[in-house]
Parts: structure tokens; C-alpha cells; sequence
């Protein structure tokens, strides 16, 4: 008889879960050098799951590397925030659209819209809003759709905890999530889809009031 081993979490899985969160609650915050012995050292481990880590979060957009200036965590500005959301904006609330016609189930949106509720700081609350987008649309049938938006989750997470971090307009979009699943489990898709659409075009508008004006115009010409 052959004896299966439980999988034990990997070291480069647990520095890269670490480095995630405290990049996701500012404690390593942007243009942050992540030095790898540095690092090391701190988590009891050698620069290998280091290394590793850092290509995974370089891969997901968190970390920049350079050959000159090694790992640093990303910068969010206006424009990088309308890059993410302006991919999103063109193919989520489609995606959605779709889940609902496939009559979808949403217990796993649910229980992330609770989960983003009760978090205990606003890496955890980013992350479960996170979650709850997935919920939405990775049932809409086109994996190639939902390994698009994948890529950019861990952007999107980012840019809202910096936003947050200035203005803390998470409960207005703690409401808009539970319209938008409101309508997804009533079966209406348009109208859930209408709504996604609108709390991703507005959001850049709310975080980055600065560039407003060019905001507005790109959102206007989504409807």
C-alpha cells in the first residue's frame, strides 16, 4: 500500500502569502526595496523562497523588479488604477452578464461579501472583496474570460487598499456589492451587469478625484 503524505504549505508559499499581506496593509508600501536577504532573514528562511516569491508578485503585478534596482513594491497612481479598471469595466460586467444566464449559484459571493464585512483590517477586506468578484465571474463559461481577470485581481486588490488608505469608501462599495448580488441571485442579468458597471467606472472617479475630468469622460462612454 502507498502512503500519501499530507502537503505541507511550501516555504515560498508562506513568504509570498507574508509579503502579499503587508503590502496589502501599507507595511510595506509603495517604491518599498524588497531586499531579498532582508527578507530572508526576517521570515527564518533562505533566499531562495525569497527569490521565488518575489517573481510570483512580480508576475501578478504587486512587485516591479528591475536588473538595476532589484524588487520594489509597486506604485499606484491614477493611471495605472485606470489601466486595471478599465480592463475589468470591459469584460467583467460581461462575464457576470453571463453567470446569471448560466443560472449560476452565488453562495460563494455571499459568504466573501460577509467575510469583507467582518475583516479586521483592510489587506483582509481588500482580499475578500477580491474573492467576491471572483465568485461572480467565474461562472460564465469561458475559462480563457475568467484567466484574464484572474491576472489582474491581485492589481485590483492593491489599488483599493491604497485608495482606501486615503479615503475609506469601502462601506459605499460594502452596498454596492450587495445590490450587484441582489440582482445576480434574482436572476436579472442586465440590471447586474448595469450595476457591476457602474461601481467599477465609478470607483477610480471616487479614489482619484484628481484626475476626474478624464475619468468621467472615459466612464461616460460606457453607459
Amino acid at each position: 500500500m502507498t502512503f500519501t503524505p499530507t502537503p505541507i504549505p511550501s516555504r515560498t508559499q508562506y513568504v509570498l502569502e507574508a509579503i502579499k499581506h503587508a503590502i496589502l496593509t501599507a507595511k510595506l508600501p509603495p517604491g518599498q526595496a524588497l531586499v531579498e536577504a532582508e527578507l530572508a532573514a526576517q521570515f527564518g528562511v533562505s533566499k531562495t523562497p525569497v527569490r521565488e516569491a518575489l517573481k510570483t508578485l512580480a508576475g501578478t503585478g504587486l512587485v516591479v523588479m528591475s536588473q538595476y534596482k532589484g524588487a520594489v513594491v509597486r506604485h499606484v497612481d491614477a493611471a495605472m488604477a485606470r489601466e486595471v479598471y478599465d480592463v475589468r469595466l470591459l469584460i467583467e460586467p460581461e462575464a457576470l452578464r453571463r453567470s446569471v444566464g448560466r443560472k449560476a449559484r452565488f453562495e460563494a459571493a455571499q459568504e466573501a461579501l460577509d467575510r469583507a464585512e467582518s475583516a479586521g483590517d483592510r489587506a483582509d477586506r481588500s482580499l475578500a472583496n477580491r474573492d467576491f468578484h471572483r465568485a461572480l465571474y467565474l461562472p460564465c463559461g469561458n475559462p480563457l474570460l475568467a484567466r484574464i481577470l484572474d491576472e489582474i485581481r491581485d492589481q485590483a486588490a492593491l489599488v483599493s487598499t491604497v485608495a482606501w488608505a486615503a479615503v475609506p469608501t469601502w462601506e459605499r462599495e460594502a452596498a454596492e456589492h450587495r445590490e450587484i448580488l441582489r440582482l445576480a441571485v434574482a436572476g436579472d442579468a442586465m440590471s447586474a451587469a448595469d450595476a457591476l458597471r457602474e461601481h467599477i467606472a465609478s470607483f477610480v472617479r471616487r479614489a482619484f478625484p484628481e484626475d476626474r475630468e478624464e475619468a468621467d469622460g472615459s466612464g461616460s462612454q460606457t453607459g
